[in-house]
């Protein structure tokens, strides 16, 4: 065997040992800045305390968290400025009842400070009751609406739509599939108790819907006619329809949800029998039937889903090219914790910026979300997420210019009316009124969003 000579054996240690130095420098160099904490939703909530809780940043040492009453931190509560934790959670204390404190950290590792955190709202519990402002007298720049029933117009669903409400919308019974029974016959049974009930009760009616595909009789899903008199058949049931009500109803959705989750047209009946520009016919037939009652197009998931809202409002543009529309619809059928307030706006703002009316419909807030976590009791800490919701909701809209606004409309009274309970079959707590007609805290949030 070759000896190895001292030297060669000095020489490859002091190439190991300036290998590793420069491998440890260099490593040290290229170690990524300290990353910000994402501050979750308060837990454990009390009349005089909640948990703040963020999640865990890699190298981080400790957290300093933030709280005061001011959602700009120009103050701080007392010994919770930059105070040091070394977990991922702390108990706020020696709060006052119903108060809203605002918290946020940054992680912290030697000398080394991250970028701040978002910012958490929480409420401390109220053991007292609720404020009992009726929506509709706070509301005085737009109406406040509710989807109704005529068979639910007595006792208190009458004393509290009276009470609390500008305006009624029909949750089914003035669409197609319950009005148009058969080719030049109309049933107006329902529509005619809601307008009298409207008519009585100095209400606005907003008309839902004239064209949806999911309403749609059977006798007209199996037209044997050509295409032309089946075009025939929806001209004149939109004029007859629209004419009947004249004068009664301030504004219609002339056509509901015409494009598919992801953009591109729903390819509906009413698209393969009439052609991919239905809807601009639909609209003018509308227009023709009352050229003073406000026509809207109505859609959901437009502030999530970019590709959709891009393909609603290029259609809205070749409405209003034609003249034939006033206003757009957005479905508020969103959760507790979405969509955010900055993709609210942009959605809204296209629509102002068009110089259209706004009208945020259908509005239900889930407390639940398809996260698999399904809530069988509403807790306290979803409760203030979704007040908090309602509040960002209605201060997103009532910042719009007045022109612009016209109605924020509720899609049903009270909780146990809620359509999504048997959408979802689980529990759900959607609106502003409980069971038993009482106000809930997600009706504080509403008339806080108005101040």
């Amino acid at each position: 065997m070759k000896k190895i000579k001292f030297k060669q054996v000095f020489l490859f240690i002091c190439i190991g040992i300036f290998a590793f130095l420069s491998c440890s420098k260099d490593e040290e160099a290229t170690v990524a800045p300290l990353g910000t904490a994402t501050a979750n939703l308060a837990i454990n909530l009390t009349n005089s305390s909640f948990t703040a809780n963020w999640t865990r940043v890699y190298r981080a040492e400790k957290y300093l968290l933030d709280v005061s009453t001011s959602a700009s931190f120009s103050t701080f509560l007392p010994n919770y400025n930059a105070l040091p934790v070394t977990g991922l959670t702390a108990v706020v204390s020696g709060l006052n009842q119903k108060t809203n404190y605002y918290y946020r950290v940054r992680a912290a590792k030697g000398t080394e400070i991250s970028a701040y955190s978002n910012v958490i709202t929480a409420e401390t519990i109220s053991t007292g009751p609720e404020p009992t402002t009726p929506l509709k007298e706070k509301a005085t720049t737009f109406s406040v609406g509710v989807a109704v029933n005529s068979f639910n117009l007595t006792g208190l669903y009458d004393t509290t739509i009276r009470r609390e409400f500008s305006s009624i919308t029909a949750e089914n019974e003035m669409k197609m599939l319950n009005i148009f029974t058969s080719s030049g016959t109309y049933n107006w049974a329902e529509v005619d108790k809601l307008l009298a009930y409207a008519t009585a009760n100095k209400l606005n009616v907003h008309g839902h819907a004239l064209i949806w595909h999911s309403s749609i009789p059977e006798w007209l899903k199996n037209y044997s006619g050509t295409d032309a008199a089946f075009e025939l058949e929806i001209q004149n049931y939109i004029t007859a329809v629209v004419t009947h009500c004249k004068g009664k109803v301030k504004a219609w959705d002339v056509v509901n949800e015409a494009f598919n989750d992801g953009g591109g047209m729903r390819n509906t009946l009413f698209r393969q029998r009439m052609g991919a520009d239905y809807v601009t016919k639909c609209f003018r037939w509308a227009r023709a039937a009352d050229p003073n009652v406000l026509l809207f197009y109505n859609d959901y998931n437009t502030s999530y889903d970019i590709n959709k809202q891009n393909a609603v409002y290029t259609l809205v543009d070749v409405l209003k090219t034609n003249n034939v529309i006033d206003g757009v619809g957005i479905q508020m059928h969103i959760n507790y914790d979405a969509p955010t307030r900055a993709q609210l706006t942009v959605d809204t703002n296209r629509i102002v910026e068009k110089g259209l009316k706004v009208h945020y419909s259908e509005v239900d807030v889930r407390a639940n979300s398809n996260d698999g976590n399904i809530l069988t009791t509403l807790t306290p800490e979803r409760e203030l997420a979704q007040k908090l919701k309602y509040k960002e909701l209605v201060q997103v809209y009532n910042a719009i210019p007045a022109l612009t606004k016209y109605a924020i409309t509720m899609w049903g009274l009270k909780d146990d009316d809620s359509w999504l309970l048997s959408l979802y079959n689980r529990p759900e707590w959607p609106l502003l009124f409980d069971a038993n007609f009482n106000i809930k805290k997600t009706h504080t949030g509403f008339l806080e969003g108005l101040d």
